[in-house]
């Protein structure tokens, strides 16, 4: 088996193929982001390294989304490539959990599992879901859904079950309430919660001046 670096190098090559032409939130990029954040982040906890950047790398290998709601699909590629590097098999469970228990769903993804090294890489994928980056993210994927950007007849629905939360087309305005600006308060870490201030704030601020600019 390779050393570390080996393992995330050949990682990093195989997520960088397998997103090509993804969409624009849901790409490498996003992945990198992701990626750094975990690791600005674990510096501050008691982790296992490479599970971390294993599961900041892959877990979005095969989002639900564009799967037609599959969430076995991700957990499945992940082991097949880490099984085709030669990972034993309590790295392989540790990932598969982490990418199976990571995703928001409406607030309702509370599951049995968790970890260390899930809190820091769920910080980082919260993290990626505000701020400047998590609304340029939102309308991006409205957009490839071909949402409305807003409609002040359809209000936010704040209590939503996982197959609504799952199903839902509401202008993408909505997903703010429904989603971004209640992450702040669910980040793990201690570093996660202080990163995520400042990008709550400009979230608070850009819908501000939506507003201003929307209902005239």
């Amino acid at each position: 088996m390779q050393n570390n670096q080996e393992i995330i190098d050949a990682t990093v090559a195989y997520v960088k193929t397998t997103l090509e032409g993804a969409e624009g939130g849901h790409d490498w990029w996003h992945i990198y982001r992701v990626w750094q954040l975990s690791r600005q982040i674990a510096v501050h906890e008691k982790v296992d390294q490479l599970i971390v950047e294993l599961g900041a790398l892959l877990h979005d290998i095969a989002d639900s989304k564009f799967h037609n709601g599959d969430e076995n699909i991700g957990p499945e590629k992940a082991r097949a490539f880490m099984t085709s590097l030669g990972l034993p098999e309590v790295v392989k469970i540790h990932v598969e959990n982490i990418i199976r228990n990571i995703s928001f769903k409406g607030g309702h993804n509370n599951g049995g599992f968790r970890s260390p090294e899930l809190n820091v890489v769920q910080d980082a994928d919260r993290m990626d879901a505000i701020g400047a980056i998590g609304i340029a993210r939102a309308f991006n994927y409205g957009g490839f859904k071909n949402r409305a950007i807003y409609d002040p007849t359809i209000k936010p629905v704040l209590e939503m079950t996982r197959e609504q939360y799952k199903n839902n087309t509401a202008p993408t305005i909505n997903h703010f309430y429904e989603k971004l600006l209640l992450l702040r308060d669910r980040m793990n870490t201690a570093t996660g919660k202080a990163m995520a201030e400042e990008r709550h704030r400009f979230m608070e601020v850009f819908l501000e001046q939506f507003y201003k600019e929307a209902e005239l």
